[in-house]
């Protein structure tokens, strides 16, 4: 259930508590940011000396005002936190932002007094930020609670990071990003970022939703949220690069790293994941461009138009690195541009002017507007010199001699694709070595994306033509929990698979020569012989491959045990290894995503080839197909050298079962079936593990 921010982000009054004189106290910063309206609502400056802070009276405490308060921050040391938040309460406060450190973040004892401080909070029907945090803002409500002031705009800003907040307003003002809302995260003891995103999601005024968080808390219910936004979200994150907490006793557990995780909670729930605070600026700037919301289906074909071969090879480089494709225009679309360009230009894509520019500034347009109109293209990238001629005039450095002649018709070229872009659902991207020149700041000024790097160019666009999820319609409900795995051993979890829809061959676990006889008339040969419980079988040498007979059988398991000495092992029939390819399907229990599903080539060369996907789990067949044929290896699904194709359908119908049973089973850290088999006629799962937590 949403819950109501209305007191947080629009209170009908504020106070401040621990509102200072001294500029080296963020009381001091947070009051005078809070003095900024104060015309919009009534601001309470409190300060236990009592009186005057910043020229305005300040009351020595809340009581004092002698009025309710909404919404009320609290700037004082740790030992006065859990009072000042209870005489908050006690004047009426639905909201509090809690600026004091010393919680979560100190260890045991402080998140004890977290918790206790956030469930008076909570009892009292009122919501809470941080604590830790570094303040508030809204410039549509003209609440300004932070110490650092944001340039008004379209993206919310959700920061565990202040500084990093700082670095992307300075990042983002040469291209004119302003911001809707900011929040410093704190340690989200009672409000969370799944809140925030749900609530800037309903808010108007909010186009683009932009995360700094190193700490998702509940990550699969940010990844939920993030989908049902109904408008784009972009995350940066830390630490992807090490692995996440676990027992990795399978190769599922060792081919997954927190940054896999993480990367498949994004793909799943649509969200854009950025590197970097320059690629989020980036990012930002292609998402908070009026034509951000046109052509919502997406597509990634794109045209690659410049004025030089040089700067058309780079940015069709970029372009593909960035996910794009840049394929050759059809004859249909080549010959209008032929109408439009010289006979030297080349029109394939990239479409190069190759000089014409100078001799006519409107091929510019006439270009753009051609590639704009054509089916075959999903949006347009301009590099190169465009901007050039205007910065000569304007005294930028650029250009050659000719000057004022070219510069009006560049900039009257800068004005029809602004026209010719209006009248198009596709987006436009610009590449300058001269971003800041007349004619660039007309594109920029419209709308338009102007960029000085090739790179930043292109990943502006991916983010600009990649398909909005409509809804969580990637990320699967979790099945509620199923009675606990009651045998985690090789035939309890085959057991449990099968009970699900999953196909084993035959088999028998047996304990001695008696037990494998009898298992041998349970079913003709060839035999499997494995032994159990041990890590990684086939490493230690417990699997023995097609054995004709009982007596190979025998003597297979005679030579296995005076080596092994295994407890226990399993008698299987042997399948048909013809014109089949080997996967794996595992699952890993990741603490704040939950389930995770990894998919791809499988047998005893999985860990060295990592040629795997990630997804959510449960994975739904549909979605399991896409995973497959995305693998680098995925051609080799439709055969290849006189291979025929396998059933991709079968084999992602069991991993919708093998995911389902990992997420119904939370007891279960690691389940993996490696390998699955998938032929021309089915698919059958050969060997099965699980790890409980």
């Amino acid at each position: 259930m949403a819950r109501d921010l209305t007191s947080l982000f629009d209170p009908g009054s504020v106070a401040v508590v621990g509102a200072s004189d001294d500029p080296a106290k963020y009381g001091h910063a947070v009051a005078s940011q809070a003095l900024r309206a104060p015309g919009r609502r009534p601001v309470h400056l409190v300060n236990r000396r009592g009186g005057t802070v910043l020229g305005q009276r300040a009351a020595e405490s809340l009581a004092a005002i002698g009025e309710p308060v909404e919404l009320v921050v609290i700037s004082v040391p740790g030992a006065g936190f859990e009072a000042a938040v209870d005489d908050a309460l006690a004047c009426g406060a639905k909201a509090i932002v809690g600026i004091t450190a010393g919680f979560a973040e100190a260890g045991p004892a402080g998140l004890a007094r977290q918790r206790a401080v956030a469930d008076r909070v909570r009892a009292a029907g009122a919501v809470l930020v941080g604590p830790n945090c570094l303040g508030i803002a809204d410039n549509t409500t003209e609440l300004y609670l932070a110490s650092d002031r944001f340039a008004p705009g379209g993206v919310a800003l959700l920061s565990q990071s202040g500084n990093l907040a700082l670095e992307l307003q300075l990042r983002g003002a040469p291209h004119g990003l302003g911001f809707s809302r900011f929040v410093s995260l704190g340690n989200q003891a009672d409000v969370t970022l799944v809140d925030l995103v749900a609530d800037c999601a309903r808010h108007e005024a909010t186009s683009v939703i932009a995360v700094y968080a190193e700490d998702f808390g509940d990550g699969r219910a940010f990844a939920a949220a993030a989908a049902a936004a109904g408008k784009p979200v972009v995350l940066l994150t830390a630490g992807r690069g090490s692995a996440s907490a676990r027992s990795a006793r399978s190769h599922t557990g060792a081919l997954t790293t927190s940054a896999d995780v993480v990367a498949a909670a994004c793909r799943d729930a649509g969200v854009e994941l950025v590197r970097t605070p320059r690629e989020m600026t980036v990012v930002l700037a292609g998402l908070s461009a009026p034509a951000r919301g046109r052509g919502s289906a997406g597509g990634s074909r794109i045209a690659v138009f410049t004025d030089g071969g040089g700067h058309g090879a780079v940015a069709a480089d970029a372009a593909e690195d960035a996910g794009l494709s840049v394929p050759e225009l059809g004859a249909d679309v080549q010959g209008r541009l032929r109408g439009v360009l010289w006979a030297q230009s080349a029109v394939g894509n990239p479409v190069d002017l190759a000089g014409m520019g100078e001799q006519d500034p409107l091929s510019y347009a006439g270009t753009v507007g051609a590639l704009l109109a054509a089916d075959e293209v999903d949006g347009v990238l301009m590099t190169g010199y465009f901007g050039g001629y205007a910065a000569s005039e304007g005294g930028l450095g650029g250009g050659p001699a000719g000057g004022s002649v070219l510069a009006e018709g560049e900039t009257r070229a800068a004005r029809e694709i602004v026209g010719r872009l209006a009248a198009s659902p596709k987006p436009l991207v610009v590449q300058s070595m001269y971003p800041q020149s007349p004619s660039c700041r007309v594109l920029a000024g419209a709308g338009v994306p102007v960029f000085d790097a090739t790179e930043d160019a292109a990943r502006a666009l991916a983010a600009m033509t990649a398909p909005r999820l409509a809804g969580a319609s990637r990320i699967a409900p979790l099945p509620a929990p199923a009675v606990p795995l009651g045998d985690p051993g090789y035939h309890g979890v085959r057991a449990l698979l099968a009970s699900a829809g999953v196909p084993f061959p035959a088999a028998r676990e047996v304990t001695d020569e008696a037990e494998l006889l009898l298992a041998a008339d349970d079913f003709d040969g060839p035999y499997v012989l494995k032994a159990l419980h041990l890590l990684h079988k086939s490493d230690a040498g417990g699997v023995a491959l097609r054995l004709p007979d009982r007596a190979a059988l025998l003597a297979a398991y005679r030579e296995m045990h005076a080596r092994l000495g295994a407890s226990a092992y399993s008698v299987e029939a042997m399948a048909d290894l013809s014109d089949g390819i080997e996967l794996i399907v595992g699952v890993n229990r990741d603490p704040r995503f939950g389930p995770v599903a990894v998919v791809g080539l499988g047998g005893v060369l999985t860990e060295t080839l990592r040629d795997v996907a990630f997804a959510l789990a449960p994975v739904p067949a549909g979605r399991a197909a896409e995973l497959l044929r995305g693998l680098r290896a995925g051609a080799l699904l439709d055969g290849v050298r006189g291979r025929p194709a396998v059933d991709v359908a079968a084999a992602a119908a069991v991993i919708e079962r093998i995911t389902e049973v990992a997420a119904a089973h939370p007891e279960i850290a690691e389940l993996e079936v490696n390998p699955l088999l998938v032929r021309p006629d089915g698919a059958l799962a050969l060997d099965a593990r699980a790890v409980l937590g």
